[in-house]
């Protein structure tokens, strides 16, 4: 554990996860509408008011000054739309049992951190997905992929990407804002989303859920006359929405490079995560989170690389043999 104690110090203020704003937690996100700010995303139409709803209300359990902070509705606009669609906590529908892994995008409006708040400002909603623990529907992780992308530009470490404002990105050192995006859904369940820059490197990341497990995968397409290099990646794993397994340490993890896992308090449980090929395997106890991150292959111009990634639940005490069991899935 001192191992990725010390990556954590040495880190500080340039790993980061995301974060909202003060409005969206604490004590003022009970106030009427103190959390709608600029965070907030109105719905596209009356479809996407329903599934935003419903992700929020039957999912993410979200309070009305939350989905407020999410959408940008006033709490008495939410109450209308709930009863006109007959959304309620205590009427979401059952799951089959044989269903794949409840994966859904993660709305904004509740900050998914416990610590580590003044690290990251105006998070993109379109980087972040829930995933859903098998046995307790209301708990789930929030993957953050990508949460930054690094380069070497020019001879000096930049960051190409990142999910929310806080280091300096080459765009916002320019006065470049990057349009806001959506996941779409596939009809096999998978979420997708892909972003040109403004360079023309264009990067993407779908998530696809299994019932055993999700597979991650991600890929950038070189759209500039120059090879990249350096290209390093922050994949996030933050673990506030399922409380058994956020305590604010690291004795709770297990590192078995490319696999970093956390324990549940009890014991009894796992959230497993790997990404391939691995850079370096860390964690970050004020926020919680976990962090397998990868590294992209040097990519000429025109070309597209790719990198794998896994995420899953492990109910028993044997978590070795269970990282031996995943490799088998061939998930790489």
């Amino acid at each position: 554990m001192s191992n990725i104690q010390s990556h954590v110090v040495a880190l500080g203020l340039f790993w980061v996860c995301v974060v909202l704003t003060p409005a969206a937690f604490g004590a003022e996100a009970d106030t009427p509408d103190a959390a709608a700010d600029s965070n907030a995303r109105p719905a596209r139409d009356d479809a996407d008011l329903r599934r935003w709803l419903q992700n929020m209300v039957w999912h993410h359990r979200f309070t009305s000054a939350e989905i407020s902070a999410a959408i940008g509705l006033k709490q008495d606009e939410i109450a209308k739309h709930l009863k006109r669609f007959d959304i309620r906590g205590d009427n979401r529908p059952k799951r089959p049992d044989d269903s794949p892994l409840l994966v859904l995008p993660y709305p904004g409006g509740r900050h998914p951190r416990i610590g580590f708040l003044d690290g990251a400002i105006d998070p993109q909603r379109e980087t972040k997905v829930s995933v859903f623990t098998p046995w307790d529907a209301s708990a789930y992780v929030v993957l953050d992929v990508p949460e930054a992308i690094w380069w070497q530009n020019g001879g000096r470490r930049e960051l190409l990407y990142l999910a929310h404002t806080h280091v300096p990105t080459v765009w916002s050192k320019q006065g470049v804002k990057l349009k806001p995006l959506e996941w779409e859904r596939k009809p096999d369940g998978t979420l997708r989303v892909e972003r040109k820059l403004p360079n023309g490197v264009v990067f993407g990341t779908s998530v696809t859920p299994e019932r055993s497990g999700v597979r991650l995968h991600m890929w950038l397409k070189n759209g500039t006359d120059k090879t990249l290099t350096g290209l390093v990646v922050q994949n996030c794993v933050m673990l506030r929405g399922v409380p058994q397994f956020a305590q604010q340490i690291n004795d709770n993890k297990h590192i078995a490079k490319p696999y970093v896992a956390t324990r549940s308090k009890d014991g009894k449980r796992w959230v497993i995560t790997a990404w391939d090929p691995c850079h370096r395997v860390w964690a970050n106890p004020p926020c919680p989170c976990m962090h397998s991150d990868p590294k992209f292959p040097d990519c000429p111009p025109g070309k597209t690389v790719h990198l794998r990634g896994w995420l899953s639940f492990y109910e028993g005490h044997k978590i070795d043999a269970e990282l031996r069991r995943i490799d088998q899935l061939k998930w790489r």
